[in-house]
């Protein structure tokens, strides 16, 4: 039998120190979600992982440092989603029915990404990301990177009224789409008892109602 040779000591320590770096996002993510920036402290997060404060400061340098890798590992993976949930859009249908898909799928990235929203969204109403440039930068960014994303599934619902139309209906439209997507997400987190598909569909209902006057309007 082939001896197995045990690993370095130093490849030990790169895979354990990998390892508490996850750990670390991960719970500055669940908590801060809840809490807030502001509102979680290093000692909660050491509680909540059980790792040392010396652990959270070998990898980030200060909060606001973790901040912006926890914002931009969400950022990352939420997108990734979206790709991921899109990557097969139907060839044919009608704008209204190209938008319930798009949407349907956009919900169920809701739904998994759940608690970098809920944080992304208490950045936008709050002054807090203020203390984290970094973080800032990349709250901005998310929100420009999503209404291009709404453009794009909009234009690309749109596709059969041709391309200067369908880009024209998505540039106006993708503002409102993210407002409805925002709402939609409070909503469920707030109220519960309706579904997340039900708020995609009559989101879809709207814009496809929106895009066929823009149409009309010539």
């Amino acid at each position: 039998m082939e001896k197995i040779e045990p690993l370095a000591p130093e490849t030990r320590t790169n895979r354990r120190g990998r390892r508490s770096r996850q750990e670390i996002l991960e719970a500055a993510a669940r908590v801060m979600s809840v809490r807030g920036y502001a509102g979680t402290s290093m000692s909660a997060l050491a509680k909540e992982t059980g790792l040392p404060k010396s652990a959270f400061y070998h990898h980030f340098e200060s909060k606001a440092g973790l901040l912006s890798a926890v914002m931009e590992k969400g950022a990352h993976g939420f997108f990734d989603a979206m790709r991921e949930a899109h990557r097969d859009p139907p060839a044919g249908g009608t704008p209204h029915e190209r938008l319930r898909w798009y949407l349907r799928r956009t919900g169920d990235v809701m739904e998994n990404g759940e608690e970098f929203l809920r944080l992304l969204l208490v950045l936008v109403m709050s002054r807090e990301a203020a203390e984290a440039p970094e973080a800032l930068q990349t709250v901005i960014a998310v929100r420009d990177e999503g209404r291009d994303y709404m453009a794009h599934m909009i234009r690309s619902s749109f596709q059969s009224a041709g391309e200067e139309t369908a880009e024209k209906i998505g540039q106006a439209l993708a503002p409102f789409a993210m407002a409805g997507y925002d709402g939609a997400f409070v909503a469920v987190q707030s109220e519960g008892g309706r579904s997340v598909s039900a708020w995609m569909d009559q989101l879809a209902d709207s814009i496809a109602a929106l895009g066929a006057a823009i149409i009309a309007a010539g």
